[in-house]
């Protein structure tokens, strides 16, 4: 038998999902979100205010989101089980993302490349490089991890991802990696990493259509800004010394 608490909270859930029936998750606030993703886990609890202490903590969707499972735990109601959700739901659209680039003309799918870097890079606490294989219809046919940590000149190796370009019969390159403090302005050793990758994929003929370096909600693209242009042209007068 249902008590009048029961019955109200479940009016709550219903108009919740009404709501996103009728105008998706735009018309959502954050906390409303959060609390959605929590009765998933817990499907008989009112969820509501460890929503709401949620975002007070973590500052925001994102944050709630990005969150370690460990911390999220420490608000009082949510379980592992609430935060294998929120993670699973995470991994899930990330999954999504990269399908939409995948066996696409690069040219046509910019956008959607952009919004799988940002969506896969922007909160990750350590440097991690990522590249992105392209055949020779410029269609995205692989994307890996290869490097992490601290990006040094030293940390990348052009030979490992030469290696894997051949691999995976792929005839041009994007690589892409992020700055946790949100500045995506590159430094001198990213810089130099580029150069190094445009000059290796040259000798290969593989080419490197662009580096891009994810900050927060901002991003530098080596191509737009002419430096892969100016790289190629710096390896061609090297050739023509030579």
């Amino acid at each position: 038998m249902h008590n009048n608490s029961q019955l109200a909270r479940e009016g709550h859930r219903a108009r919740l999902r009404e709501k996103f029936n009728k105008s998706g998750v735009a018309a959502f606030l954050d906390y409303e979100i959060i609390e959605l993703l929590l009765t998933l886990g817990t499907p008989r609890k009112d969820c509501k205010p460890q929503a709401k202490e949620a975002i007070n903590r973590f500052k925001s969707l994102r944050g709630v989101l990005e969150a370690p499972p460990g911390e999220l735990q420490k608000i009082k109601g949510i379980t592992p089980y609430n935060t294998f959700v929120i993670k699973f739901v995470q991994e899930v659209a990330r999954e999504f993302l990269k399908e939409q680039i995948l066996n696409k003309p690069y040219c046509k799918s910019s956008k959607e490349v952009f919004d799988y870097l940002y969506h896969s890079m922007r909160d990750l606490k350590k440097e991690t490089f990522k590249v992105m294989f392209l055949n020779a219809q410029n269609q995205v046919i692989e994307v890996e991890n290869l490097f992490g940590g601290t990006l040094t000149a030293s940390a990348v190796y052009p030979r490992e991802i030469i290696e894997r370009a051949i691999k995976n019969n792929a005839t041009a390159l994007i690589f892409a990696h992020n700055h946790p403090s949100g500045n995506p302005e590159p430094s001198d050793n990213d810089k130099q990493i580029t150069r190094d990758l445009v000059f290796a994929g040259n000798i290969m003929q593989i080419k490197v259509l662009d580096h891009i370096i994810i900050g927060d909600n901002r991003y530098f693209s080596f191509a737009d800004e002419k430096l892969i242009e100016e790289y190629e042209l710096n390896f061609l007068n090297l050739k023509r010394q030579g």
